[in-house]
């Protein structure tokens, strides 16, 4: 029987996504994507019986809606004396 992850490589479409797959595809590690569920920052995962999935629909809008870095604004009125 194929494993998993072989099977889920070969899917047109992924819907869900398992903890650590989930913090993976934002670019965090796990108990770092643990405390982002905790803090509201990440949605909190759909329940098939006791497996945990997140929708990567609700990460993608949740990633999204993540603070930017700005850069740092030019001040226009240094030259005026």
């Amino acid at each position: 029987m194929a494993q998993r992850a072989e099977i889920t490589a070969r899917l047109p479409v992924v819907f869900g996504l398992g903890r650590n797959e989930a913090a993976a595809a934002i670019g965090v590690s796990a108990p770092t994507f643990d405390t982002l569920v905790q803090k509201g920052m990440m949605p909190k995962p759909h329940l098939i019986g006791t497996r945990k999935i997140w929708d990567v629909d609700e990460l993608r809008a949740a990633f999204k809606a993540l603070p930017q870095e700005q850069e740092d604004e030019i001040d226009t009125w240094a030259d005026v004396a």
